[in-house]
C-alpha cells in the first residue's frame, strides 16, 4: 500500500471479531486467555474477568485492539493481586520510583506519580512519545500495582514532519530481509500519526511503531497495524 492510499476492508460480524480476538489472546504470551472473556457488540469489545495483574489486563486491552474491525474496547477486566503479591502504597511508590529511575529511556526526574489503592498515576511532561511510553511500561509489571494511568504529556518542542517518520520507519525495516515499508501507511494530524497497514511479523510490528514514537515532534501514536505472517 502506497502512502495516502485508502484502505478498503470488509466488514467484519461480530462473532467473527469475538473469534479474532479470543484467537489473538491465545497469542499473546503475555495473556491467559481462559481467564478473558470477550463481548462484541457493533464492533465494541468488552473484556471481562478477573487477572492477577495490571500487567495481564493492560496486554489484553492491546491484544483487542490489533484486530480489524474492533472500533472500541472496554476494559472491564478486575485486577485481584494475590496475597503474596500484595504491597502497600509507599511500597509501591517506592518502587515506581525507583523503577523510573533505573531505566535509562525516562527522563524521570520530570515525572511524578501518585498510588492510590494500588492504582498508580502518572503526570509530567516529556519531549518524547516514547519516553511517555517507556514510563508506563517501568512501572506496569511491578508487584502490586492494580492499574496505571498515564497522564504525561508529550510536549515536542517542534513540529511534526511526517517525511521524517516515514524515514524512520523506512530505516527500521531495513534490517528485516523482505522489509515492505510500502504497506504501512502513515496519517498525520496535529500532531498525532495513524499507523495503519499490514507488516508480517510482531518485530516488524515493534520496529515501525518504535521508529514512530521515537520521531521529534511526535505527540501521540495510534497503532492499527496488523500482523499477518506470511503463507
Amino acid at each position: 500500500m502506497q502512502p495516502g492510499a485508502v484502505m478498503t476492508t470488509q466488514k467484519k460480524i461480530d462473532p467473527d471479531i469475538q473469534q479474532d480476538v479470543l484467537r489473538e489472546l491465545a497469542w499473546d504470551t503475555r495473556v491467559s486467555p481462559r481467564e478473558v472473556g470477550v463481548l462484541v457488540k457493533n464492533g465494541v469489545v468488552t473484556l471481562v474477568g478477573t487477572v492477577d495483574s495490571w500487567a495481564k489486563a493492560h496486554a489484553s486491552e492491546e491484544a483487542a485492539h490489533r484486530v480489524s474491525g474492533v472500533h472500541d474496547v472496554a476494559n472491564d477486566l478486575v485486577v485481584t493481586v494475590p496475597d503474596d503479591a500484595r504491597r502497600t502504597d509507599t511500597d509501591i511508590a517506592i518502587a515506581v520510583r525507583r523503577a523510573l529511575e533505573w531505566d535509562v529511556r525516562v527522563p524521570e526526574a520530570q515525572i511524578t506519580s501518585t498510588v492510590s489503592h494500588g492504582a498508580v498515576t502518572l503526570e509530567g511532561a516529556v519531549p518524547l512519545w516514547s519516553q511517555r511510553a517507556d514510563a508506563e511500561a517501568a512501572v506496569a509489571h511491578l508487584m502490586g500495582v492494580r492499574r496505571v494511568l498515564n497522564h504525561i504529556v508529550v510536549e515536542p518542542g517542534e513540529s511534526l514532519d511526517l517525511e521524517k517518520v516515514r524515514t524512520a520507519v523506512e530505516t527500521a525495516l531495513e534490517r528485516h530481509a523482505d522489509r515492505e515499508a510500502g504497506r504501512v501507511e502513515l496519517r498525520a494530524h496535529d500532531g498525532a500519526v495513524d499507523v495503519l497497514g499490514v507488516v508480517e511479523t510482531t518485530l516488524e510490528k515493534k520496529a515501525v511503531l518504535g521508529a514512530v514514537r521515537g520521531t521529534r515532534g511526535v505527540r501521540r501514536v495510534d497503532d492499527h497495524l496488523q500482523v499477518q505472517p506470511r503463507r
